[in-house]
């Protein structure tokens, strides 16, 4: 349509008719005289509209999907990184607990045998000086740390430094076929030389062949001189078997060291020994026996009572009351 003087003129005249047809619906409420054209037309227009819709909500919704999708990506990754943070932090956390609890058993053990020790971490394991058995702690020349110093953890002994470095050493396990080590028995205080044969037990000979030795003895370190390279009453393990000495004269047995050597983490190395031989002083006590719970008897039985003699009678041959005397004391005034 052009734009003419009667075309203006009619959009005035419809504008004009619109807001009067507003005006008499709206002062009308529910009896409005246009309240019946309004419901032809929808009930005319309304299937067209629903049908409009239906074409068109899907491609509206497909736009809205496309246009919050690179949203929704990124709070999903956001998502992700935020539990793997989570993930992290838990198992740091753990870790944590699980090395603080290795320090606390260190530190006992070291206050028990009046050790001074320098902590430190296993960092590698393998043979760096062709040792089959070997690891690589975190502590070297700066810390302190010498060759010949004995390593030890919460459990007991670890090895020996066989090579120092400025800030890494590298640590002979016990377990080592080439590690040996003097030995003390606890209470009898037997004698022996140890030696690691891997993940079998330790082979321990003792010096007297026919010392008394029972399944679950335990050792300790013997100590060297000037405390190099081991310190005296670390504990080594328990004796698992002994073997028949057969008359010789030395007797050998086989000792479950109390270190695990496959899962080391915290240890120490004693870098100043004891004044004195800690001795046994170090091994954990003993787990006591309970004593033997007493018997209940037996349903339908009657107990006994004890006589003042102690033994007991089955009733019914009690012995007899003896009759009760009552004797008066008179007091004379001598008259």
């Amino acid at each position: 349509m052009r734009d003419t003087k009667e075309s203006r003129l009619l959009l005035v005249l419809l504008v004009v008719v619109a807001f009067a047809l507003i005006t008499v619906d709206i002062r009308g409420g529910e009896n409005s005289p246009l309240d019946r054209p309004r419901r032809a037309a929808q009930a005319a227009f309304g299937p067209v509209e629903n049908a409009v819709s239906g074409v068109v909500d899907p491609v509206g919704n497909a736009v809205d999907a496309v246009r919050n999708s690179g949203h929704r990506n990124s709070t999903i990754t956001r998502l992700q990184r935020e539990n793997a943070a989570l993930r992290q932090r838990l198992a740091g956390d753990t870790q944590t607990r699980t090395q603080a609890a290795e320090l606390d058993k260190l530190l006992k053990v070291a206050g028990a045998g009046q050790y001074t020790v320098k902590g430190a971490q296993v960092i590698a394991i393998g043979a760096a000086q062709g040792f089959s058995w070997t690891v690589t702690i975190d502590a070297g020349s700066k810390d302190g740390i010498a060759r010949d110093m004995t390593v030890i953890n919460g459990d007991g002994l670890v090895g020996r430094v066989t090579t120092v470095g400025p800030s890494t050493s590298t640590v002979l396990l016990a377990n080592d076929p080439d590690f040996t080590v003097g030995t003390r028995m606890e209470k009898t205080g037997e004698l022996g030389f140890a030696t690691g044969q891997g993940n079998r037990p330790m082979r321990v000979q003792l010096l007297n062949g026919k010392a008394a030795v029972h399944d679950g003895d335990r050792l300790v370190t013997f100590g060297s001189e000037a405390d190099k390279p081991f310190v005296p009453g670390v504990p080594v393990g328990k004796v698992v078997a002994v073997e028949p000495s057969a008359g010789n004269l030395t007797k050998t047995v086989e000792v479950q060291p109390f270190v695990g050597f496959t899962r080391l983490d915290i240890v120490g190395i004693v870098v100043v020994g004891p004044r004195h031989d800690p001795r046994d002083s170090v091994l954990p006590p003993r787990p006591t026996t309970p004593p033997p719970a007493a018997k209940k008897p037996k349903p339908g039985s009657t107990p006994t009572a004890p006589t003042a003699t102690g033994s007991a009678l089955p009733p019914g041959d009690e012995p007899p009351a003896s009759p009760t005397t009552t004797t008066t004391s008179t007091i004379s005034n001598g008259g």
